[in-house]
């Protein structure tokens, strides 16, 4: 490669992290100028070169994508269609999170479409991509919630009811409430209440999903997952989910790095969709952040259940870079 060829190069790879960080991540030219550590009207000249020679128009294409070939390798290793948000080393969790859920946000109004059924899980994660999600119309679309989110100390259902509206309105679309606990005491009890009508409507939408989307939880986050700080365990689940090897979980269903789940005890109490169940889900959209993640994420991808990945920069090049 030439030195002019080089210099090119360079400069369409900081275009397009400028277009990216500008259109997709909502950040000003001053943001964008600290933190690629240059000057506002560089980003200026960055952002104008991108839209001349084509990397922007109504989304962003590139054959120069610093992401693309992480992207490419995601999905030879893993079988699984990963988009990836760039963003630099320095970015705190929360923002990273912020950055992914707004990407993911933007993205599901790609996915969902009139008369499909979708499934949506509560927590830290799909909360934000709630907020960041992109007005389009649909007709017979209905979104179903994945799991209870009830216990001890509230119903839950202020909060997943908000995630779940946010959606509804997005999309014009019907909203299925499930109002049962995030954990039964006795899993007695989660099969008897499973046999009542109305709890088997919602089972009914949920058997019919054409799309899931979820993040997961892990007790290791920055961010906490909400499963693990909301007053949903007590100290003999946790005993019980070390013992049992448990490593995350999807929609309060906990898995092991293996990606086993069946016989984690804690499962025959969850309201959450069994692996199995979601596995026959055509897409299943995970949307998750922060290095504290790894374990959890490359534990879904061993159990099968991600079609689809928004995820940042620096948890991929993780996955990528593991041997």
């Amino acid at each position: 490669m030439t030195a002019d060829a080089g210099r090119h190069d360079a400069r369409m790879h900081a275009a397009l992290t400028a277009a990216k960080l500008y259109y997709l991540q909502d950040m000003t030219m001053d943001a964008i100028a600290t933190e690629l550590e240059t000057s506002r009207s560089s980003v200026s000249r960055l952002l104008t070169h991108a839209r001349d020679t084509g990397l922007v128009d109504i989304r962003i294409n590139s054959p120069f994508e610093r992401v693309g070939e992480l992207e490419e390798q995601l999905r030879t290793r893993f079988r699984i269609a990963a988009h990836i948000v760039p963003m630099s080393g320095i970015v705190s969790d929360v923002e990273r999170l912020e950055r992914v859920g707004l990407t993911a946000g933007r993205l599901l109004s790609q996915f969902i479409e009139s008369n499909m059924t979708v499934g949506i899980a509560w927590g830290s994660t799909i909360s934000t991509v709630s907020r960041s999600l992109v007005q389009k119309e649909t007709h017979g679309t209905t979104f179903v919630q994945l799991n209870g989110a009830g216990n001890i100390q509230t119903s839950g259902l202020e909060y997943s009811s908000d995630i779940l509206q946010r959606f509804g309105a997005a999309f014009g679309a019907q909203v299925e409430q499930f109002p049962v606990p995030a954990f039964f005491d006795n899993p007695d009890t989660r099969e008897a209440m499973w046999r009542e009508r109305s709890t088997r409507r919602v089972l009914t939408f949920q058997s019919s999903m054409d799309i899931a989307v979820f993040g997961l939880g892990s007790p290791q986050a920055e961010v906490p997952s909400r499963v693990y700080v909301g007053g949903y365990l007590g100290r003999d689940d946790y005993r019980s989910l070390r013992e049992d090897g448990a490593i995350g979980d999807v929609a309060t269903v906990f898995f092991r790095a293996d990606g086993s789940w069946k016989d984690i005890r804690l499962n025959a109490r969850s309201t959450g969709p069994g692996l199995d169940r979601l596995r026959r889900v055509p897409r299943r959209v995970c949307v998750v952040s922060g290095t504290a993640k790894l374990g959890s994420l490359r534990a879904a991808f061993a159990a099968g259940i991600v079609t689809d990945v928004v995820l940042d920069e620096t948890l991929a090049r993780l996955l990528v870079d593991e041997r």
